[in-house]
């Protein structure tokens, strides 16, 4: 699918405030509300737009403790990576995952409640994944930057 400028101004507008009303979205982008929501309904059935969420603030509900974990896999082990891959989605504290290169193969982001339960769950959990071979845990101590809108040049786009 070609994105034009509208469809680029509606991707920023909605990745910035998925709340926003069609009839508001609409006057921003300069097109009635009909065709407004046609062009986010073609988006979403492109997969451009995968879903909608609510950003919660996580110390707000007492999840004040944010670590980065590097892993190392034990590539010895069969089928390592599929494997690990199975157990770390069960594990809801494992908010983000992926694959990198470098000093690691994995680069979890986990979010608890506070450091007691970040310990439990690294030696009672994480510890317990036959196919690691080394953690490396990285505390993060504040939030610089956390953006949800892609850098992408929404305004410069050429058709």
């Amino acid at each position: 699918m070609k994105l034009d400028q509208t469809d680029l101004q509606i991707l920023r507008i909605l990745q910035e405030n998925s709340k926003i009303t069609n009839l508001d979205l609409s006057k921003k982008v300069g097109l009635s509300p009909a065709p407004t929501l046609e062009r986010v309904k073609k988006l979403e059935s492109h997969g451009i737009i995968e879903s909608y969420h609510a950003h919660v603030n996580a110390q707000s509900i007492g999840l004040s403790v944010q670590t980065f974990v590097l892993v190392s896999l034990a590539w010895n082990k069969e089928n390592a990576l599929d494997n690990f891959i199975l157990k770390i989605q069960q594990i809801p504290e494992v908010v983000e995952c992926y694959i990198i290169t470098g000093e690691a193969d994995v680069i979890m982001r986990l979010t608890c409640k506070d450091i007691p339960s970040y310990e439990k769950l690294l030696f009672k959990t994480l510890s317990k994944i036959d196919e690691i071979e080394r953690l490396k845990t990285l505390m993060a101590l504040s939030t610089i930057k956390s953006s949800k809108v892609l850098p992408f040049n929404y305004e410069d786009q050429e058709d």
